[in-house]
Protein backbone atom coordinates (compact mmCIF):
# COMPACT_ATOMS: atom_id res chain seq x y z
CA UNK A 1 0.00 0.00 0.00
CA UNK A 2 0.87 2.99 -0.95
CA UNK A 3 1.92 5.76 1.65
CA UNK A 4 0.27 9.11 1.47
CA UNK A 5 1.15 12.39 3.39
CA UNK A 6 -1.08 15.10 4.03
CA UNK A 7 -0.64 18.54 5.18
CA UNK A 8 -2.21 21.56 5.17
CA UNK A 9 -1.46 24.95 3.67
CA UNK A 10 -1.68 28.17 5.86
CA UNK A 11 -1.87 30.38 2.70
CA UNK A 12 -0.71 30.50 -0.61
CA UNK A 13 3.20 31.21 -0.41
CA UNK A 14 2.88 27.39 2.09
CA UNK A 15 0.94 26.02 -0.49
CA UNK A 16 3.65 26.34 -3.14
CA UNK A 17 6.03 25.58 -0.92
CA UNK A 18 4.53 22.16 -0.34
CA UNK A 19 3.09 22.16 -3.97
CA UNK A 20 6.53 21.65 -5.26
CA UNK A 21 7.56 18.31 -3.43
CA UNK A 22 7.61 15.64 -5.47
CA UNK A 23 4.32 13.37 -5.97
CA UNK A 24 2.40 16.60 -4.29
CA UNK A 25 -1.27 17.52 -5.13
CA UNK A 26 -3.39 20.34 -4.16
CA UNK A 27 -7.15 19.27 -3.05
CA UNK A 28 -10.02 20.96 -2.25
CA UNK A 29 -13.45 19.06 -2.23
CA UNK A 30 -12.08 15.96 -3.19
CA UNK A 31 -15.07 15.06 -5.17
CA UNK A 32 -13.08 14.15 -7.80
CA UNK A 33 -9.39 13.66 -7.31
CA UNK A 34 -10.48 11.19 -3.95
CA UNK A 35 -12.50 9.15 -6.29
CA UNK A 36 -9.72 8.48 -8.68
CA UNK A 37 -7.41 7.62 -5.98
CA UNK A 38 -9.75 5.20 -5.19
CA UNK A 39 -9.88 3.69 -8.35
CA UNK A 40 -6.31 3.49 -8.70
CA UNK A 41 -6.44 6.16 -12.01
CA UNK A 42 -4.42 8.90 -9.76
CA UNK A 43 -1.80 8.05 -7.33
CA UNK A 44 -0.27 11.38 -5.45
CA UNK A 45 2.00 10.77 -2.56
CA UNK A 46 1.26 14.09 -1.34
CA UNK A 47 -2.35 15.77 -0.51
CA UNK A 48 -2.00 19.44 -0.11
CA UNK A 49 -5.37 20.55 1.23
CA UNK A 50 -5.42 24.40 0.29
CA UNK A 51 -9.06 25.14 1.93
CA UNK A 52 -7.65 26.85 5.09
CA UNK A 53 -5.05 29.23 2.31
CA UNK A 54 -7.81 32.21 2.06
CA UNK A 55 -9.04 31.27 -1.06
CA UNK A 56 -12.41 31.21 -0.42
CA UNK A 57 -13.79 34.70 -1.07
CA UNK A 58 -16.28 36.12 -3.71
CA UNK A 59 -15.46 39.88 -3.95
CA UNK A 60 -16.36 42.92 -6.33
CA UNK A 61 -13.24 44.50 -7.44
CA UNK A 62 -12.45 47.98 -8.43
CA UNK A 63 -12.03 47.99 -12.31
CA UNK A 64 -15.64 46.23 -12.05
CA UNK A 65 -14.61 42.36 -12.30
CA UNK A 66 -15.78 39.81 -10.07
CA UNK A 67 -12.96 37.19 -8.78
CA UNK A 68 -14.50 33.87 -7.35
CA UNK A 69 -11.86 32.06 -5.12
CA UNK A 70 -10.44 28.65 -6.05
CA UNK A 71 -12.00 27.16 -2.90
CA UNK A 72 -15.63 28.58 -3.08
CA UNK A 73 -17.95 25.88 -3.23
CA UNK A 74 -19.70 25.45 -6.19
CA UNK A 75 -23.22 25.88 -4.02
CA UNK A 76 -21.73 29.04 -2.38
CA UNK A 77 -20.84 30.46 -6.10
CA UNK A 78 -24.33 29.55 -7.23
CA UNK A 79 -26.14 31.26 -5.01
CA UNK A 80 -24.25 34.12 -3.87
CA UNK A 81 -26.06 37.72 -4.74
CA UNK A 82 -23.22 39.08 -7.09
CA UNK A 83 -23.33 35.61 -8.86
CA UNK A 84 -26.85 35.67 -9.76
CA UNK A 85 -27.48 39.42 -10.66
CA UNK A 86 -24.24 39.68 -12.76
CA UNK A 87 -23.60 36.32 -13.97
CA UNK A 88 -26.67 34.33 -14.04
CA UNK A 89 -25.47 31.64 -16.71
CA UNK A 90 -23.04 30.67 -14.56
CA UNK A 91 -25.92 29.92 -11.97
CA UNK A 92 -27.64 27.97 -14.01
CA UNK A 93 -24.86 26.07 -15.32
CA UNK A 94 -23.79 25.09 -11.93
CA UNK A 95 -27.16 24.05 -10.52
CA UNK A 96 -27.35 22.08 -13.60
CA UNK A 97 -24.50 20.00 -12.31
CA UNK A 98 -24.18 17.01 -9.88
CA UNK A 99 -26.01 16.56 -6.84
CA UNK A 100 -26.50 19.06 -4.08
CA UNK A 101 -24.25 17.23 -1.93
CA UNK A 102 -21.50 17.54 -4.17
CA UNK A 103 -21.80 21.04 -4.95
CA UNK A 104 -21.80 21.74 -1.74
CA UNK A 105 -18.11 20.02 -1.31
CA UNK A 106 -16.81 20.96 -4.82
CA UNK A 107 -15.38 23.65 -5.44
CA UNK A 108 -14.29 26.51 -8.19
CA UNK A 109 -10.85 25.05 -8.81
CA UNK A 110 -11.81 21.40 -8.47
CA UNK A 111 -14.43 21.75 -11.23
CA UNK A 112 -12.19 23.65 -13.74
CA UNK A 113 -9.17 20.88 -12.97
CA UNK A 114 -11.96 17.70 -13.25
CA UNK A 115 -11.10 15.20 -15.26
CA UNK A 116 -12.90 13.03 -18.19
CA UNK A 117 -15.42 10.62 -17.04
CA UNK A 118 -14.59 8.28 -20.51
CA UNK A 119 -14.61 5.06 -18.97
CA UNK A 120 -11.51 3.94 -20.56
CA UNK A 121 -10.13 6.36 -18.38
CA UNK A 122 -11.68 5.74 -15.20
CA UNK A 123 -11.76 1.82 -15.20
CA UNK A 124 -8.35 0.47 -14.81
CA UNK A 125 -9.77 -3.18 -16.05
CA UNK A 126 -9.16 -1.49 -19.77
CA UNK A 127 -5.83 -1.39 -20.96
CA UNK A 128 -6.08 1.26 -23.35
CA UNK A 129 -6.03 4.71 -22.63
CA UNK A 130 -3.33 6.99 -23.72
CA UNK A 131 -4.50 9.50 -20.52
CA UNK A 132 -4.29 6.94 -18.56
CA UNK A 133 -1.51 5.35 -19.76
CA UNK A 134 0.32 7.29 -22.78
CA UNK A 135 1.25 5.02 -25.63
CA UNK A 136 -1.23 2.29 -24.92
CA UNK A 137 -3.77 3.47 -27.24
CA UNK A 138 -7.34 4.78 -27.18
CA UNK A 139 -9.98 2.21 -25.75
CA UNK A 140 -12.94 4.54 -26.94
CA UNK A 141 -11.84 4.75 -30.37
CA UNK A 142 -12.85 0.99 -30.97
CA UNK A 143 -14.86 0.60 -28.62
CA UNK A 144 -18.03 2.54 -26.79
CA UNK A 145 -18.37 6.31 -27.31
CA UNK A 146 -21.62 7.66 -27.26
CA UNK A 147 -20.04 10.20 -24.71
CA UNK A 148 -17.22 11.77 -26.71
CA UNK A 149 -15.92 14.35 -28.74
CA UNK A 150 -16.82 15.22 -32.33
CA UNK A 151 -14.72 18.72 -32.52
CA UNK A 152 -10.99 18.76 -31.63
CA UNK A 153 -10.17 15.11 -30.83
CA UNK A 154 -7.36 12.97 -32.17
CA UNK A 155 -6.31 9.55 -32.88
CA UNK A 156 -4.97 9.72 -29.22
CA UNK A 157 -7.94 10.66 -27.73
CA UNK A 158 -11.92 11.20 -27.99
CA UNK A 159 -12.39 12.21 -24.39
CA UNK A 160 -14.54 15.01 -22.94
CA UNK A 161 -14.29 17.79 -20.64
CA UNK A 162 -17.80 17.21 -18.19
CA UNK A 163 -17.90 19.83 -16.54
CA UNK A 164 -21.25 22.36 -16.97
CA UNK A 165 -19.02 25.66 -15.21
CA UNK A 166 -16.38 25.40 -17.51
CA UNK A 167 -18.68 25.81 -20.59
CA UNK A 168 -20.41 29.00 -18.71
CA UNK A 169 -16.84 30.67 -17.94
CA UNK A 170 -15.87 29.80 -21.10
CA UNK A 171 -18.89 31.63 -22.10
CA UNK A 172 -18.32 34.65 -20.16
CA UNK A 173 -14.77 34.79 -21.08
CA UNK A 174 -13.66 34.69 -17.46
CA UNK A 175 -9.80 34.64 -16.35
CA UNK A 176 -8.39 32.16 -14.28
CA UNK A 177 -5.85 33.37 -11.60
CA UNK A 178 -2.49 31.11 -11.06
CA UNK A 179 0.63 31.23 -8.78
CA UNK A 180 3.51 29.58 -8.81
CA UNK A 181 7.51 29.79 -8.10
CA UNK A 182 8.11 32.28 -10.98
CA UNK A 183 5.04 34.30 -10.32
CA UNK A 184 1.45 35.02 -10.77
CA UNK A 185 -0.33 34.76 -13.96
CA UNK A 186 -3.54 35.04 -15.84
CA UNK A 187 -4.92 32.43 -18.07
CA UNK A 188 -8.64 33.15 -20.55
CA UNK A 189 -10.62 30.08 -19.66
CA UNK A 190 -10.72 29.82 -23.53
CA UNK A 191 -7.08 28.74 -23.30
CA UNK A 192 -6.97 26.88 -20.16
CA UNK A 193 -7.65 23.69 -21.48
CA UNK A 194 -5.87 22.29 -24.09
CA UNK A 195 -6.94 20.31 -26.71
CA UNK A 196 -5.57 16.06 -26.45
CA UNK A 197 -3.49 16.09 -29.46
CA UNK A 198 -0.46 13.78 -28.71
CA UNK A 199 -0.19 14.45 -25.38
CA UNK A 200 -4.30 13.62 -23.81
CA UNK A 201 -2.20 13.26 -20.31
CA UNK A 202 -2.37 16.74 -20.43
CA UNK A 203 -5.62 18.32 -19.59
CA UNK A 204 -4.78 21.90 -19.08
CA UNK A 205 -1.89 24.59 -19.58
CA UNK A 206 -0.90 24.74 -15.91
CA UNK A 207 2.36 23.89 -14.92
CA UNK A 208 3.85 21.73 -12.13
CA UNK A 209 3.43 23.15 -8.69
CA UNK A 210 1.13 25.96 -10.15
CA UNK A 211 -1.88 26.63 -7.93
CA UNK A 212 -5.61 28.22 -8.72
CA UNK A 213 -6.03 31.13 -6.85
CA UNK A 214 -9.62 32.10 -8.39
CA UNK A 215 -11.53 33.00 -11.52
CA UNK A 216 -12.11 36.15 -12.43
CA UNK A 217 -15.30 37.74 -14.57
CA UNK A 218 -15.30 40.86 -16.77
CA UNK A 219 -17.67 43.33 -16.24
CA UNK A 220 -21.66 41.91 -17.23
CA UNK A 221 -22.27 42.98 -20.80
CA UNK A 222 -25.24 40.66 -21.68
CA UNK A 223 -29.22 41.37 -20.84
CA UNK A 224 -30.11 37.70 -22.13
CA UNK A 225 -28.50 34.77 -21.04
CA UNK A 226 -29.31 30.77 -21.36
CA UNK A 227 -27.55 27.35 -20.55
CA UNK A 228 -29.04 24.41 -21.92
CA UNK A 229 -27.83 20.60 -20.69
CA UNK A 230 -28.78 17.46 -22.88
CA UNK A 231 -28.11 14.71 -21.07
CA UNK A 232 -30.12 11.17 -20.29
CA UNK A 233 -31.64 11.88 -17.25
CA UNK A 234 -32.98 14.73 -15.97
CA UNK A 235 -30.74 15.04 -12.80
CA UNK A 236 -26.96 13.75 -11.50
CA UNK A 237 -26.43 13.46 -15.63
CA UNK A 238 -23.28 14.48 -17.63
CA UNK A 239 -24.27 16.27 -20.55
CA UNK A 240 -24.62 14.53 -23.80
CA UNK A 241 -24.22 17.93 -25.37
CA UNK A 242 -25.03 21.51 -23.76
CA UNK A 243 -24.99 24.95 -24.85
CA UNK A 244 -24.46 28.79 -23.16
CA UNK A 245 -25.54 31.33 -24.85
CA UNK A 246 -25.08 35.03 -23.60
CA UNK A 247 -26.84 38.15 -26.16
CA UNK A 248 -26.98 41.68 -25.96
CA UNK A 249 -29.97 42.33 -27.03
CA UNK A 250 -30.99 46.55 -28.17
CA UNK A 251 -34.82 45.54 -28.90
CA UNK A 252 -34.95 43.09 -31.54
CA UNK A 253 -31.67 43.25 -32.57
CA UNK A 254 -28.60 41.72 -31.34
CA UNK A 255 -25.21 43.66 -30.69
CA UNK A 256 -23.04 41.05 -29.63
CA UNK A 257 -23.14 37.25 -28.61
CA UNK A 258 -21.15 34.53 -26.76
CA UNK A 259 -22.28 30.89 -27.48
CA UNK A 260 -20.35 27.88 -25.70
CA UNK A 261 -20.45 24.17 -26.25
CA UNK A 262 -19.84 21.43 -24.19
CA UNK A 263 -19.77 17.53 -23.79
CA UNK A 264 -18.16 17.89 -27.62
CA UNK A 265 -14.73 18.50 -26.96
CA UNK A 266 -11.63 17.83 -24.71
CA UNK A 267 -12.18 21.42 -23.65
CA UNK A 268 -15.41 24.08 -24.02
CA UNK A 269 -15.99 25.05 -27.65
CA UNK A 270 -16.07 28.69 -28.77
CA UNK A 271 -16.03 29.98 -32.13
CA UNK A 272 -15.74 33.62 -32.96
CA UNK A 273 -16.71 33.35 -36.69
CA UNK A 274 -20.02 31.69 -35.38
CA UNK A 275 -20.48 34.28 -32.70
CA UNK A 276 -20.21 37.14 -35.48
CA UNK A 277 -23.41 36.04 -37.43
CA UNK A 278 -25.31 37.32 -34.54
CA UNK A 279 -24.14 40.84 -35.10
CA UNK A 280 -26.59 42.89 -35.86
CA UNK A 281 -29.45 40.60 -36.90
CA UNK A 282 -32.74 39.81 -35.53
CA UNK A 283 -32.68 35.78 -34.50
CA UNK A 284 -34.51 33.74 -36.20
CA UNK A 285 -34.42 30.26 -36.87
CA UNK A 286 -32.30 30.42 -39.90
CA UNK A 287 -30.03 32.49 -38.52
CA UNK A 288 -29.56 30.32 -35.42
CA UNK A 289 -29.26 27.17 -37.72
CA UNK A 290 -26.24 29.02 -39.59
CA UNK A 291 -24.77 30.08 -35.84
CA UNK A 292 -25.16 25.73 -35.64
CA UNK A 293 -23.70 25.22 -38.64
CA UNK A 294 -20.74 27.30 -37.79
CA UNK A 295 -20.64 26.10 -34.47
CA UNK A 296 -20.27 22.07 -35.75
CA UNK A 297 -17.99 22.99 -38.91
CA UNK A 298 -15.48 19.96 -38.85
CA UNK A 299 -17.37 17.37 -36.62
CA UNK A 300 -16.16 13.98 -36.84
CA UNK A 301 -18.27 11.49 -35.25
CA UNK A 302 -17.61 7.77 -34.41
CA UNK A 303 -20.04 4.80 -34.90
CA UNK A 304 -22.00 5.55 -31.23
CA UNK A 305 -22.20 9.29 -31.58
CA UNK A 306 -23.25 10.29 -34.74
CA UNK A 307 -26.52 11.48 -33.48
CA UNK A 308 -24.21 14.57 -31.40
CA UNK A 309 -23.58 16.34 -34.52
CA UNK A 310 -27.27 17.28 -34.96
CA UNK A 311 -27.79 17.38 -31.33
CA UNK A 312 -25.37 19.58 -30.87
CA UNK A 313 -26.52 22.01 -33.93
CA UNK A 314 -30.25 21.63 -32.47
CA UNK A 315 -28.99 22.89 -28.95
CA UNK A 316 -27.30 25.45 -30.55
CA UNK A 317 -30.84 26.82 -32.20
CA UNK A 318 -32.85 26.33 -29.07
CA UNK A 319 -30.18 27.66 -26.55
CA UNK A 320 -30.27 30.90 -28.78
CA UNK A 321 -34.32 31.21 -29.29
CA UNK A 322 -34.44 30.63 -25.29
CA UNK A 323 -32.32 33.26 -24.54
CA UNK A 324 -33.55 36.16 -26.69
CA UNK A 325 -37.03 34.80 -25.24
CA UNK A 326 -35.74 35.04 -21.53
CA UNK A 327 -36.79 31.57 -20.82
CA UNK A 328 -35.46 29.36 -18.04
CA UNK A 329 -32.69 27.17 -18.21
CA UNK A 330 -34.08 23.92 -19.24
Amino acid sequence: MQSIFYERARDVPHALQLGSQPGARYIGGGTNLLDLMKGDVEHPARLVDVTHAGLDRIEALPNGWLRIGAVARNSDTANHPLVRTRYPLLTQALLSGASPQLRNMATMAGNLLQRTRCPYFTDTAFDKCNKRMPGSGCGAREGWQRMHAILGASDACIAVNPSDMNVALAALDGVVAVAGQRGERRIPVTEFHRLPGNTPQFDTVLQPGELITGVELPPPQFNRYHYLKLRDRASYAFALVSAAVLLQMDGNTISHARVALGGVAHKPWRVPAAEALLTGVQLTDDVGRQVAAAMLAGASAYRDNQFKVELAQRAVVRALRNAAEGREAA
